[in-house]
């Protein structure tokens, strides 16, 4: 069990999650999806390539990561996909389900994620969409824009360092 405020728990992602990993992929781009005026069938067509191809990418890049699926009360509830490389671990996903967005349990998955770092000395990098309601809370946590990152991308780079810890 993972320390915290919630009670939450953690194990490996296996080939049976396949159906919950899709679905929390799909909640993830909902308010998105909804702007086009797709039919249900044509955003799941897009979806489901979208969601392949982002997953062999990721297996391509960090074939190593630690893939796990976030329990809370036994339940899935959303995904950690932590690369620890020996210079820098990177958080490369970090989802929860809708039910489980805005009550404080992105703060304690990566608060949790930054304790260890911490302990290892390692900084930890991400990339997340100039928009998205998470930048607020890797800044509060400590994160900070790399520099000399893209303008023309959607993407911000943040990285987290021990010597950056937020209180």
């Amino acid at each position: 069990m993972l320390r915290g405020t919630v009670p939450l728990a953690s194990r490996p992602i296996s080939p049976s999650d396949s159906d919950f990993l899709f679905a929390l992929y799909a909640s993830t781009r909902e308010g998105e999806l909804a702007a086009w005026g797709w039919t249900p069938a044509q955003a799941e067509v897009f979806l489901r390539m979208q969601w392949l191809a982002r997953g062999r990418d990721w297996s391509a890049r960090y074939p190593t990561a630690e893939d796990r699926v976030v329990l809370v009360d036994g339940q899935p509830a959303g995904r950690l996909l932590v690369a620890r490389g020996e210079k820098e671990w990177r958080l490369v996903d970090i989802a929860l389900l809708p039910a489980h967005r805005g009550g404080g349990l992105g703060t304690q998955l990566v608060h949790e994620l930054l304790e260890a770092a911490g302990e290892a000395r390692m900084c930890v990098r991400l990339h997340v969409l100039h928009d998205s309601p998470a930048r607020k809370l890797y800044s509060r946590l400590g994160f900070q824009g790399e520099p000399g990152a893209r303008e023309d991308s959607p993407y911000v780079a943040m990285e987290w360092t021990p010597a950056s810890r937020a209180g």
